[in-house]
């Protein structure tokens, strides 16, 4: 929904993150418009769903092979 922001999407994508634990709100999969009927996932498609979050994974792929992942856990 933002675009690609090169260096800063790591970070935007953690604070994202960070901010949908804090709300209890599941972002959205933008323009999901055929899931398929064989996968049982529960999807999240184009509208956010309110729901507690107690961990989370944020996934960087970077240019040349820089990968990371950040896993974050709510304290109460």
């Amino acid at each position: 929904m933002l675009g690609h922001l090169f260096g800063a999407a790591g970070a935007v994508e953690a604070i994202l993150t960070i901010k949908s634990m804090q709300e209890n709100i599941f972002l959205p999969t933008t323009n999901l418009e055929n899931p398929d009927p064989k996968l049982d996932l529960d999807y999240v498609a184009n509208q956010a769903t309110a729901g507690a979050i107690p961990y989370a994974l944020s996934n960087g792929f970077g240019f040349g092979g820089h990968n990371a992942v950040l896993a974050f856990k709510k304290v109460y």
